[in-house]
Formats: C-alpha cells, structure tokens, sequence
C-alpha cells in the first residue's frame, strides 16, 4: 500500500476543496487534493461565478486570464410570474470588479483552479483517488484511507479537510450529525438550442403547479424544470411528450424544439437538500462546501458559498498548517466564521421553499405577482437588494493569506 505524506489532504476536487487547495499551497503549505475522478467533465452542475468569486481572481491577480475561458455574463435576473416579466436583481450598481455573473462550466472553473495549483511545488492533485474511510488514531484523524487503479493508498495528514459534496463520504465515516432543513422539490436538467430572437436573460418562469429556471449558456439554454419532491417516477409516468408540452407552455419560443428532449435519458435529476452539520469539525478533521451545508439551488449560490468556505479555512489555517501548530480551536474559528452566513442564506432559501416553491408547485390556475414582486417592477433601485444577496453574499471574504516565495518554503 502506497503512503503519502501531507500537512493538509482536502478530499473532493470541487469549489470548495480546489479552492483551499491552491491557497494552502500559495501559502507554502504542503497539500494533497483527492479527487474520484479522471476529469472534472461533469454537467449540470453548479455552472454560476459570482461577483465576489471574481472579485477573488481579482485578489489572486488572474481575473483577466479566468475571463478569456469562454463565459456568458448574467447582469440582469427576471422571474416570469404568468404573463407578467419582472425584472428581480440587477448586478450594475454592486461595488465588485464585475458588475455580472459568469455563465461557466464548472469544469472550466476547476480546470482553471487546478493550472493555478500547479505552479506552486507544494499542491498535489490526486485524480483516480477515492476517499474510502480515516485514519484515526488516539481519538485523532490522521489522514485518509484513498481507493485508485492501482489500489488502496494512505494519505497521511495534519489535517483532512472534507469537501467532497452533499453526499460527503468524510462527514458519513465521521459519523457527524446532520441537521435537515427539507426541501419541497427536485429539479430535472436539460438542455435546448438556442436560436436569434430567443429572450437574452438568465430568468425563472413561474405559473400554476410549474416552475422553469432558464440559464443563457450562449449556444444553448439550460433548463430546470421543478418538480414536488420525490416525483420524478410520476413524471415519467405521464410520458416524454407530456413533459414537453409542459416545458413548452413555460417557454413558448423554445416549442419548435421540444424534440430535442430525445427521452428520459436526456435529463439529469438533481435530489435537492438542504441540511447542515450541527458541528463541522473534530480533531484533524474539517467539513466545508456541501459536506458541511448542503443548499438549494435557489439563488444559484452555493458554489460562491462553497468558494468563500475555502477562502476562509485557507485564512485561518495556513500558517498554523505551515507551522504545524494547528489546534482544533483553529477548525472551530472557521465554522464561527462561516456559521452566520450558511445560516442566512438556508434560512432565506427555506423560506422561498415553503412560501414560493410549495405554494407554485400546488397551485391551481393562473398567477399573478405579489405585491413585493410589483414593488421591484416599480422601483428599480429595490433589485440592488437581491443583486447583493445574491452576488455579493453575506460576509464575503478576501484572500488574506500572502504568497510564501518559493525559496522561502519549508
């Protein structure tokens, strides 16, 4: 069995872990990023950069190189409640070098953070490597127990970071408790063409007992359509040629291309939780991104959120990691920090769940806007509020950790 040897083995190769990943190492701190995978090539993920994460970039000075891979930018965020299109979030006024969201493949993004991870000596990703079980000793994670081609392989660590998603296998072997918040829906991705005329911006379609997210990818659209929790079976039930008329009734211009719904297997279900750890850490263990607080997909935020998770771990415990002077009080620091602003956003995305989401999704004829919903139509400056909810976050955060010249490191 092959061993290696770290101060830090992040397991998962999403925002959260690449991005504590290329910190650490910027930092001068050995570490090790697993990654299950060959390749980050997997779609119908979350595909939406925000402001503050370029305002990131702009921090690490590669803002204008992440820009040149191919992008859509979102300024402006609609919903479509029955006939009526109300402008919600408008991105123009927030103070951040980027007054937009950037439409990405997230494998793009991760690709991106992996090139930046590789000039420093000290970061290693392992693809190929599945995270299997820990290592503990004395009450203590020593590292990770790791499955590849060629077999079984320790990663020996001062700190396992587990940042492999909602489905977290690291949070599971360390038997922490999970608190569920629920979550009313599911979602069914796909695909469709986009053509001349079609509308330009990123919105949501709302109407009685049916909900559709459209996001402008440039060549095509990506459609969610919402479904009651657990209904995907019934669904499919009703037909391939019922859930088309049902898209099309949503987006009407997009009706002359239905067809491209081949069947069932061109959509993609996303099982929607929402839940967080009630404690993210023990002895040489830390839990960030979706392993310590699984989000809707309403707002589109949990990879900005998963971002700042990594940025904030990184702050906190590359020198400690660098020094090897790392204590548990340094992993509670970052769930003190990234606590408040998890508990926010769940709290707002539940509340949009049981007073939006459930009451569309039950409904029976036609919808009509709210008052709140008028207001923003009426009074443009009111879409600056959601536009920094959703672009900037609550506590953002900025890199703080300086870059260890490589002659300098341990």
């Amino acid at each position: 069995m092959e061993t290696i040897e770290t101060r830090c083995c992040v397991v998962g190769g999403g925002p959260a872990g690449m991005m504590l990943g290329v910190l650490l190492a910027r930092a001068g701190v050995d570490v090790v990023v697993l990654e299950k995978h060959a390749d980050f090539l997997r779609d119908f993920r979350g595909d939406t950069i925000h402001p503050s994460t370029l305002d990131l970039m702009h921090e690490l000075g590669v803002l204008d190189e992440f820009l040149k891979l191919p992008h859509e930018k979102a300024r402006l965020l609609k919903v479509q409640v029955g006939d009526s299109s109300i402008p919600l979030a408008d991105f123009s006024h927030l103070p951040t070098q980027c007054k937009f969201i950037a439409l990405m493949p997230q494998w793009d993004f991760l690709n991106f953070l992996a090139t930046q991870g590789a000039r420093y000596p000290t970061f290693r990703l392992r693809q190929k490597h599945e995270a299997i079980g820990l290592l503990e000793e004395e009450g203590r994670v020593v590292g990770v127990r790791a499955k590849t081609p060629e077999g079984e392989t320790e990663i020996r660590a001062d700190l396992v970071v587990g940042a492999d998603g909602r489905h977290s296998i690291v949070r599971e072997k360390a038997g922490f408790h999970v608190q569920e918040l629920g979550a009313p829906m599911d979602v069914l991705w796909f695909r469709i063409s986009r053509k001349a005329g079609d509308p330009e911006e990123t919105m949501g379609h709302f109407d009685a007992g049916r909900i559709l997210i459209m996001i402008n990818r440039g060549s095509h659209w990506q459609f969610g359509y919402i479904i009651m929790k657990g209904s995907a079976e019934e669904s499919r039930k009703g037909g391939i040629e019922a859930f088309r008329e049902a898209v099309a009734k949503l987006a009407p211009f997009s009706a002359d291309r239905q067809s491209e719904i081949r069947n069932w297997d061109d959509l993609k279900l996303l099982t929607v939780s929402v839940d967080r750890l009630l404690h993210w850490y023990k002895p040489g263990l830390l839990c960030i991104g979706d392993a310590a607080h699984a989000m809707s997909p309403i707002g589109g935020v949990g990879v900005n959120l998963a971002v700042q998770d990594g940025v904030a771990a990184a702050n906190l415990l590359a020198a400690p990691l660098r020094e090897r002077r790392l204590t548990t009080e340094h992993l509670r620091l970052v769930q003190q920090r990234r606590l408040l602003p998890t508990r926010i956003v769940q709290g707002m995305q539940v509340l949009v769940q049981k007073q939006v989401v459930s009451k569309v999704l039950s409904g029976t004829g036609p919808m009509k806007p709210s008052l709140p919903l008028t207001l923003f139509a009426r009074f443009p400056f009111l879409r600056r509020i959601p536009a920094r909810l959703i672009g900037v976050g609550i506590r953002p955060e900025h890199v703080r950790t300086q870059a260890v010249p490589i002659a300098a490191r341990p």
